[in-house]
């Protein structure tokens, strides 16, 4: 037989794998490719492998070498090296086929290497994070037999695991969870190839209560299908209600520049269906709590919902109701309390109200709780849940979870009540400066303001009316810019200014200066702030006709509405830049007659700005519902001109007529 054939070793040089070829009884290192000195370092040549090798953990790697060498069997080395001189720091991982072969020095040993670094890590971690962590570990066939792994499934449900996948098993599901579930399960079986299932729902514990679990099922696919599925269950039972709470406060604070009924109706729907069938918060009719015995108590329905299927819940929205006295007492304790109902839904009489009562029997209700609601130490209302038909009664850490909702709810509570406060007292302060215009002869007034239609939207307008010792009937619009309580406060500081320098420089001082006075006079107190206003002056003159002067700061421009005649603006020559933005410039006064039962209309820019369209629009469409409403009276008038106003701003109005003589 004629001798084997020598290795190349050049047939290696662009293999992904790390080789090294060594030859004799020495081990020579005759060879190393560049994937192994990217792997291993540069190990150096036609040296001995202990040589080549001088670490103390390469001594098995040699003792290998040399057992190959001597049986000429192949062998297969794992384990870990130490990191080479100048590579990555720690232990890393690597599986080594050592094969004998000829080489042209003798015989020698070819080592292909493969690093197994990060396979043998994951490995570690996955066994460490099974044997460490609260969760359940199965193996499910796929002709249904389970297998556990790591136990769990007893503790929790009181009963051991069901040695089959099946009803058994589902029975300690969740009712609303049961069937999503199962649909998903069996979908994800079926499927091809098959993937990874996951859920979360919620498995009946020992006690009877329920608790959220996180399933994710891994397929081990064998020809295409899955030949068994590895499931891990977790509890997630504190994570799940840290999110719900998360979930409700993120909404309830997006709300808060709202309305109560707003805020609330974030609360409702957090907590239906996930908490309860159907949820109702009322808020008491009294500020104080509590209140003597012989006091009757009532509250309004302010926000609700329903699970899908269910009717809504009686009273409709706004409704007052009398609270029994079983409501009254849960309050005063300040503790919620569940009320389990009979089979038939019957409710204990005197406890809700009677329109309430036939709602629980109607839908089979199997429970009612109580949760008072209380804010900063004062108990500002409460919510009723019900539970109906399947729907477990609420344990204690359901009704611990329901009364957190409502807690943790508070702060964005408190600053729609805050909100809701201030613009109370912004609006008191404005409707305290718009003051009932003055009976003029020869003319008619009328007047009217309309805050914004958003709880959180205090504006800057206001009007005024008065007349001079000398008869003249000074008129003035104005707008702070801002929408808040300092926006109301600036406002009642630039009228009150302006209505003093006005009655103090009398009929001969011009609109103009005035308006430059006022301008000076905020710049110089540092009250003021962006602001724009028309001053007005308005003479009666022989025949019923009236002289007007004013100025225009940046204001939208009067409106004329002739007796015959089509309506226009008065823009006079231009209009002068706003308030408390260039206070050295000079101002303008504008002249105009105004002719027996012409109507003159000062307004503010709520009347005509709608988003989504131009200014041009909105005086166009000013225009022509003045023209269509002339002969209106000008209360009418002001109530029709005030719908074109979409209520996003608020808005004043003055409007002057004069009447015809005789």
């Amino acid at each position: 037989m004629s001798p084997a054939r020598a290795l190349d070793p050049k047939l290696f040089d662009a293999t992904v794998a790390a080789v090294a070829l060594f030859s004799g009884p020495e081990h020579v290192l005759v060879y190393i490719n560049a994937a192994y000195r990217r792997m291993l370092g540069n190990r150096p040549l036609r040296r001995p492998a202990r040589e080549a090798y001088p670490e103390p953990a390469a001594e098995r790697f040699l003792s290998v070498l040399d057992e190959v060498l001597a049986t000429g069997r192949p062998c297969q080395l794992t384990g870990s090296l130490l990191p080479v001189p100048g590579g990555p720091e720690g232990v890393r991982h690597f599986v080594s086929s050592c094969t004998p072969v000829p080489t042209p020095d003798g015989d020698g040993v070819l080592v292909v290497t493969l690093e197994t670094t990060a396979e043998t890590r994951a490995l570690q971690r996955f066994e460490a994070l099974v044997t460490a962590i609260s969760q359940m570990v199965w193996v499910v066939h796929a002709d249904g037999p389970v297998e556990e792994i790591v136990p769990g499934w007893e503790k929790l449900t009181g009963n051991p695991l069901p040695d089959r996948e099946g009803e058994d098993m589902y029975a300690y599901l969740h009712p609303r969870d049961r069937e999503p579930l199962v649909r998903g399960w069996r979908a994800a079986v079926a499927r091809r190839p098959p993937g990874i299932y996951q859920n979360t729902f919620r498995l009946r514990t020992a006690d009877g209560s329920y608790r959220h679990m996180a399933v994710r099922c891994v397929p081990i696919v064998r020809d295409g299908g899955a030949e068994e599925w590895i499931a891990a269950i977790v509890d997630v039972e504190d994570s799940w209600g840290a999110e719900l709470r998360e979930h409700l406060l993120a909404r309830v604070a997006q709300a808060s520049g709202g309305g109560l009924d707003a805020a609330f109706a974030v609360v409702v729907e957090s907590v239906v269906p996930e908490l309860a069938d159907a949820c109702v918060i009322l808020l008491l009719s009294h500020e104080e709590w509590p209140l003597p015995e012989n006091v009757i108590v009532t509250a309004q329905r302010i926000a609700s919902a329903t699970r899908p299927g269910l009717p809504p819940p009686p009273a409709p929205m706004g409704q007052v109701l009398t609270v029994t006295p079983a409501v009254r007492e849960v309050l005063e304790s300040r503790r919620p309390k569940t009320f389990r109902l009979s089979p038939a839904g019957r409710v204990p009489s005197g406890l809700v109200p009677e329109v309430t009562e036939r709602w629980l029997t109607a839908v089979g209700a199997t429970s009612m709780t109580l949760v008072p609601l209380v804010v900063d130490d004062t108990v500002l209302g409460y919510a009723t849940t019900a539970t109906s038909g399947d729907t477990p009664v609420p344990g204690p850490a359901d009704i611990e979870l329901l009364r957190e909702v409502l807690h943790y709810a508070q702060r964005p509570v408190r600053r729609v009540l805050d909100l809701q406060q201030a613009r109370r007292a912004a609006l008191r302060l404005q409707r305290a400066q718009l003051t009932r215009p003055p009976s003029v002869p020869g003319a008619g007034l009328a007047a009217r303001y309309q805050p914004a239609s958003s709880a959180n939207e205090i504006g800057g307008d206001w009007y005024d009316a008065f007349t001079l010792p000398d008869g003249t009937l000074v008129l003035d619009i104005g707008d702070v810019a801002g929408h808040d309580l300092t926006a109301a406060t600036v406002m009642g500081q630039m009228r009150s200014m302006l209505r003093g320098l006005a009655w103090n420089k009398g009929s001969d001082c011009t609109p103009a200066a005035v308006l430059s006075m006022l301008d000076d006079a905020a710049g110089g107190l540092d009250v003021g702030s962006f602001t724009t206003a028309v001053h007005t002056h308005l003479r009666r003159r022989p025949g019923g006709s009236w002289r007007m002067t004013w100025s225009n700061a940046g204001h939208p421009p009067p409106l004329l509405v002739p007796a015959a005649g089509e309506p226009r603006f008065l823009v006079g020559d231009g209009e002068d830049p706003p308030l408390c933005v260039v206070p050295e410039i000079p101002r303008t006064t504008h002249a105009c007659v105004l002719a027996p039962g012409d109507t003159l209309l000062l307004y503010t820019d709520g009347l005509i700005e709608t988003p989504g369209t131009s200014l041009d629009t909105g005086q166009a469409r000013l225009l022509e519902a003045a023209a269509l409403h002339r002969d209106a009276g000008l209360p009418e008038l002001l109530r029709l001109l005030q719908g074109l106003s979409d209520h996003r701003d608020d808005t004043a109005m003055i409007a002057f007529r004069a009447e015809p003589s005789g």
